[in-house]
């Protein structure tokens, strides 16, 4: 699928990684519908981008908001050809600490935002995705999902955050197979060690211990390096079912 004129949904658009997927959206020739919750960087991201993008308040775990943003996509370009999953949370927790066992409500609104908010835009998205013509391979749409590398080598404190993307990684082959009789593919990325908000709170000891774990580069990620694979997600029309690590070759120790 050609990016230009390519419409895209980016959940947790406004920042890290999937702030970055919609600049190189737009600049190469694409429009994004930005859906966070962060209202002002949000509106701000939109405003600099211009006419190619409109912001959506969204909150993942609401059926009503996402089906709102997805609406109001249809209304601003007619179409959606892609939807690019990135909202998500990290916080940690163990499952036993001295103050008790792990709060539920901890566990599940990692799960209600990192997994059930992936499957609420796919599902609102993807009944959009059918209403398009397809290209010359038959093709109506793509989605692009993000898991983490703590899918597989989930750290001590990270058991609500392993399972959710986890989950993510399980249902990328079931959807794809389902999806593949509309034309529409389904490929998850499994970031490793990224340079966004959600690791900006670590310190400098914390974040130079966690680089030291990678073969090469020796820095963590950039979020236009994340988008750089989505673009060529999107235009690879042999890229499909499949989850995708990109983390410098780290593999993460218990702790």
């Amino acid at each position: 699928m050609e990016l230009k004129g390519c419409v895209a949904v980016v959940s947790g658009g406004a920042s890290g990684l999937g702030e970055a997927c919609c600049r190189l959206l737009v600049k190469n020739g694409g429009k994004a519908a930005i859906l966070d919750l962060t209202e002002d960087k949000g509106k701000q991201l939109a405003a600099e981008l211009g006419d190619a993008t409109i912001f959506c308040k969204t909150d993942v775990t609401s059926t009503e908001s996402v089906q709102a943003a997805v609406d109001r996509t249809m209304e601003k370009f007619g179409a959606i050809h892609a939807a690019v999953n990135c909202a998500g949370v990290g916080f940690p927790s163990k499952v036993l600490s001295k103050k008790g066992p792990m709060s539920m409500e901890h566990f599940n609104l990692v799960i209600q935002i990192n997994l059930i908010g992936t499957m609420n835009v796919i599902r609102c998205a993807a009944e959009q995705m059918l209403k398009n013509t397809p290209n010359d391979d038959g093709e109506k749409g793509v989605v692009v999902n993000t898991s983490s590398g703590a899918a597989f080598e989930g750290q001590i404190g990270q058991a609500a955050y392993s399972a959710s993307k986890a989950g993510v990684v399980g249902m990328t082959l079931p959807i794809a197979r389902e999806f593949a009789d509309y034309g529409i593919r389904v490929v998850t990325i499994a970031p490793g060690l990224f340079d966004t908000p959600m690791v900006a709170g670590m310190t400098e000891e914390v974040r130079q211990s966690l680089i030291a774990k990678l073969l090469y580069p020796k820095r963590m990620g950039r979020p236009m390096e994340f988008a750089m694979l989505v673009k060529q997600i999107i235009e690879n029309p042999m890229l499909n079912g499949e989850t995708i690590r990109l983390d410098g070759g780290v593999r993460m120790q218990p702790r």
